[in-house]
């Protein structure tokens, strides 16, 4: 039988199986609501709802094809951080009575999958979608609140995940 796990490692695990959850509904949302959220990603990209005339409306995307592709490719970057997350919490369930050493190399995916989440927040949403497609524009098309919403909670998470274990000092 295994030593009991430390109660700061069950915190970890449980705030990484959070992540998955989240994540996982997020997928689910996109593909059931599919014509919603496609909406989101169309009114952003074709930058219809900024401020009439702006000078940056060279950059905007209309082909309903390009926006698919665009959507696509974030709800597959969702579902591929999803997974990596909790391959990683699995990990870390296995690793949860583990000496330090092992208990932190059981770290790497979940840090990996919680780092993809975060670079798609940051990247895609606030740099891409705010920057970029001028979403800071729009009052009705905005998403960079929940993206910095979202960038939070996951920075935070790795953060918590990859701090020493108090016990292991």
């Amino acid at each position: 039988m295994s030593p009991p796990s430390p109660p700061i490692r069950l915190c970890k695990i449980a705030l990484t199986a959070c992540s998955c959850a989240f994540l996982a509904l997020v997928v689910f949302n996109n593909a059931t609501d599919y014509g919603s959220n496609y909406q989101f990603i169309r009114h952003v990209l074709s930058m219809d709802t900024t401020f009439p005339g702006n000078s940056g409306l060279w950059r905007a995307v209309s082909s309903a094809a390009a926006c698919r592709v665009f959507y696509g490719a974030i709800i597959a970057w969702e579902a591929a951080a999803g997974i990596l997350i909790g391959a990683g919490a699995l990990r870390l369930w296995k690793a949860r009575a583990a000496p330090a050493a092992g208990w932190e190399r059981a770290k790497s995916l979940a840090a990996i999958g919680l780092t993809a989440s975060l670079v798609q927040w940051y990247f895609a949403f606030i740099t891409v979608g705010g920057e970029w497609f001028l979403m800071w524009q729009s009052r009705s098309w905005n998403g960079q609140e929940a993206a910095l919403r979202m960038f939070v909670i996951m920075g935070l998470s790795l953060v918590f995940l990859c701090a020493r274990d108090r016990e292991e000092v």
